[in-house]
């Protein structure tokens, strides 16, 4: 062989390596912008999933509270219930001894004359100052009438009369006790008004 075919032989050997370098740092390079391409999509991706996750945290979070609130006026609701039904739950037995309140009261305003009618007398104001003792610890209060306003929330009017006494809207007379528990009505005071 000759020098020439020789050196010709290496030129082409070169030129193959040159060839072959140049297709793989195009197919390098190829491979690391596609790459790039693919990280930049990822970090893309996972930078809207972060806000969606923020968002998705911030609405749980917001979810919570309401429920605790929510909760909150519940277990407030329920106590206050609670406390009132305690706090009235003698009101129906209340109820029923008011009348009996007034059978006493009227068998008071009789005009004893005889010693045993006296003593009969004496124990039924016994039995009686004990029943408004019991009332009393229940809270219960008489609902004053006479010489006051006119108040619809206290007082049931049945009659209205002309007076010199009293001036136009004046309660002139109570025909039957009202009395209040714990500052609500029971029974409603029945007056008669001044008109």
């Amino acid at each position: 062989m000759t020098a020439d075919h020789q050196n010709g032989h290496e030129q082409d050997d070169v030129l193959e390596e040159k060839s072959v370098d140049s297709a793989q740092k195009e197919e390098n390079e190829s491979t690391e912008s596609n790459e790039d391409e693919v990280l930049n999509a990822e970090i893309v991706e996972e930078s809207s999933e972060g806000t969606d996750l923020q968002k998705e945290i911030e609405a749980l979070k917001a979810s919570e509270l309401r429920i605790r609130a929510d909760f909150d006026n519940f277990r407030r609701r329920t106590n206050e219930e609670n406390a009132k039904r305690v706090k009235f739950a003698s009101q129906s037995v209340i109820e029923k001894l008011i009348p009996l309140i007034d059978n006493f009261e009227r068998a008071l305003q009789v005009n004893a004359t005889s010693e045993d009618a006296k003593q009969i007398q004496s124990g039924v104001d016994m039995i009686h100052r004990q029943l408004l003792d019991v009332l009393n610890a229940e809270q219960v209060e008489v609902i004053e009438a006479v010489g006051q306003p006119f108040d619809p929330n206290f007082h049931q009017a049945v009659m209205q009369e002309p007076s010199d006494e009293f001036e136009s809207g004046i309660v002139t007379m109570e025909l039957q006790k009202g009395y209040t528990m714990h500052g609500r009505v029971i029974r409603p005071s029945m007056v008669k008004v001044a008109e």
